[in-house]
């Protein structure tokens, strides 16, 4: 079967059937240096499905078959292999034919390859770029890390705002094998100063009028990004504006690059991954799991275990200050794991129902009054039921229905100080300065316990006397 029906044959076949048919294929090819077949296979389908085609070679088979390929094809298909897989690559393979796909690789992506390479190697392929290209890469890696300047790419449709319609076309196609997107142009003066930003839509659109300039048709409001923003402020600016890319400007308002919608979506991935750690009480993880040491994971997890450790054993030490009243009614120890659960467990809900409000910006810090309003309306009647349950089995253990009533007023209270508490604390945090999801849910759990034994044994001194 020949790669040129690969597209009509395979279309339909998963990844696996497709490697285990085609492999042999591929191998044999190269083995027989058939230019014509290997070239066919390199644009018969889309490039994912190409890198994903080659999955079962080996590096060295890979890049082989890449060397058939345009040089622009191949950093597309390059593109789509996982980042460990390109960096073994990059490391193993001659300087030169490194330098040529380097250069060919969008900016942004480009900087993040050579900084995840051995210096040494850097040293040996920068040089073999053109000189445009290394100042280019000198300028990103100049952005402080997690900024707007960081992630933009320089690739960017810049026309003067003096060009008609008919001649921004035309200059557009002479850049367009440069660009990474072509959805919006940005209208800049003789220094480089944003001023107005034409979709291409609109540019087609005033072919009906070919002398219109595109000074006449921008839009000059628009929404843009400092070089020295947070990339999650510069994603939520994406997300809140529809947005496809996003310009990134100086301090003068001079047009250094844009922001490409799937650079925010890595984004959010990031700072979901990163919030869900957070809540789970972990350090946020510079790496994938399975690629970030084993001492350094410890390390990320024990900081948070450790703080928690200590505040578990502040609720041992509630417990030894009420020994007394413990051993006089025994029966309420029978108790104690159901209150702690229902406290800790109502707080963690809590917490992470609001955490994950304010990071996708639908609570903020003014909301403050109608979160603590829903959460007391919620705690009450999760309260109310679950005290219900609870008064019932107590009723069968207490001595009496009096003593009984300690259960349900407990469970009330904890749940709804547990509510309260998971609501509150990371508003307060946030309104610290300090990142909401910190407040983990470990941690809003370990005070709701101490909050709980308190609460338990008060009452317990109250009904029982």
């Amino acid at each position: 079967m020949r790669p040129g029906k690969l597209d009509l044959s395979f279309a339909a076949f998963g990844a696996t059937m497709v490697n285990t048919l085609l492999l042999p294929e591929l191998r044999e090819m190269l083995a027989d240096e058939n230019r014509a077949e290997l070239e066919e296979f390199c644009v018969a389908l889309n490039p994912g499905r190409t890198a994903e085609f080659m999955e079962g070679l080996s590096d060295v088979e890979v890049w082989s078959v890449l060397q058939f390929a345009e040089p622009d094809r191949r950093a597309e298909i390059f593109g789509y292999f996982p980042e460990e897989r390109q960096i073994a690559m990059l490391e193993a393979q001659q300087p030169d034919q490194v330098a040529q796909l380097v250069e060919e690789i969008p900016a942004d992506d480009r900087v993040d390859l050579i900084q995840e390479l051995p210096d040494d190697r850097v040293d040996e392929i920068m040089p073999l770029l053109p000189l445009e290209d290394r100042r280019d890469i000198q300028r990103l890696q100049s952005y402080p890390e997690g900024t707007a300047g960081a992630l933009m790419t320089t690739e960017v449709a810049m026309l003067s705002e003096n060009l008609t319609a008919r001649e921004a076309l035309e200059e557009l196609g002479r850049q367009a094998s440069e660009l990474e997107t072509i959805y919006y142009l940005y209208v800049v003066d003789e220094n480089r100063l944003l001023r107005g930003i034409v979709s291409t839509r609109q540019l087609v659109s005033s072919l009906v009028r070919p002398s219109r300039k595109l000074g006449e048709m921008m839009e000059s409001d628009l929404v843009v990004a400092l070089a020295s923003d947070d990339q999650e402020t510069v994603a939520q600016a994406v997300e809140k504006y529809n947005l496809l890319a996003i310009p990134v400007v100086d301090s003068g308002r001079q047009l250094l690059g844009i922001i490409t919608h799937d650079d925010v979506i890595d984004v959010v991935r990031e700072e979901l991954a990163e919030d869900a750690q957070r809540i789970a009480a972990v350090a946020p993880l510079e790496d994938e799991y399975l690629r970030i040491g084993l001492l350094t994971l410890s390390w990320k997890r024990g900081i948070w275990l450790t703080i928690l450790f200590f505040a578990a054993l502040l609720t041992a030490f509630a417990l030894r200050h009420y020994e007394i009243e413990l051993e006089r009614f025994t029966w309420l120890v029978w108790f104690i794991p159901l209150i702690i659960s229902a406290g800790g467990n109502s707080g963690s809900q809590s917490a992470t129902l609001v955490i994950t409000a304010m990071t996708s910006g639908e609570v903020e810090f003014r909301d403050w009054p109608r979160v603590m309003y829903r959460e007391v309306l919620v705690s009450l009647t999760l309260g109310g039921f679950l005290s219900l349950i609870g008064w019932i089995v107590a009723i069968f253990i207490a001595p009496n229905l009096q003593d009984a009533l300690v259960i349900p007023l407990t469970l009330l209270s904890v749940i709804v100080c547990g509510c309260l508490c998971g609501g509150a604390l990371p508003i307060l945090f946030k309104r610290l300065g300090l990142d909401p999801a910190m407040m983990s849910n470990p941690f809003v759990a370990g005070i709701v316990d101490i909050l709980g034994i308190v609460i338990y044994i008060n009452i317990a001194r109250f009904v029982l006397g």
